[in-house]
């Protein structure tokens, strides 16, 4: 494809397709979302499979990593940005919005002594997260505006980290058998 217009128009037809097999098949209109993580022996460096897909989370060295990966954290906003990047792809291909370049860039902060003694009132996860949504475009200010309203309406993982959910979690214990001699 020769530009992230072209692009569009592809992404708008497959929007439509998919949204006229949905409202077809309500049933299976829903996705089940599934992902294993396997703590790797000697580095502890996390193994992350979704699908057919492998991705590797590791620490910097001074948290006891090899440094062979983005940290969960890193990870988590990166999963922001692509989401809100996907997003804005869907919502100009829907709105027929021109775009010339689209980038997110996203931001945050972690304190190495939170949840410690001491530091209590410090946030144990990415806090501080603030995002920057970069377009190139002929559009009208206007228009854009309301591209940027709408990503942040519909946008699945914005709309998580800003209306965080239970999570339900569930420790099962596996102990290995004894040897007899």
């Amino acid at each position: 494809m020769a530009d992230l217009n072209e692009y569009l128009q592809h992404k708008r037809e497959a929007l439509i397709a998919r949204r006229k097999r949905s409202e077809q098949q309500p049933e299976k209109a829903v996705s089940k979302l599934n992902a294993k993580v396997k703590a790797l022996g000697r580095s502890g460096v996390r193994e992350i499979r979704i699908r057919d897909y492998r991705v590797i989370s590791d620490s910097p060295p001074d948290f006891a990593g090899y440094d062979l990966g983005p940290s969960s954290p890193e990870l988590q906003l990166g999963v922001l940005g692509s989401c809100l990047t996907h997003i804005a792809l869907i919502q100009a291909a829907e709105r027929k919005v021109s775009l010339r370049s689209l980038e997110v860039e996203v931001e945050g902060e972690m304190h190495a002594l939170a949840g410690r003694s001491g530091y209590e009132h410090i946030p144990v996860y990415p806090h501080n997260i603030r995002y920057k949504l970069l377009i190139e475009s002929d559009e009208s200010e206007e228009t854009i505006r309301a591209l940027h309203e709408e990503i942040e309406r519909v946008c699945p993982i914005f709309n998580l980290l800003q209306n965080p959910q239970q999570i339900e979690g569930q420790l099962v214990l596996h102990r290995p058998e004894a040897h007899h001699a």
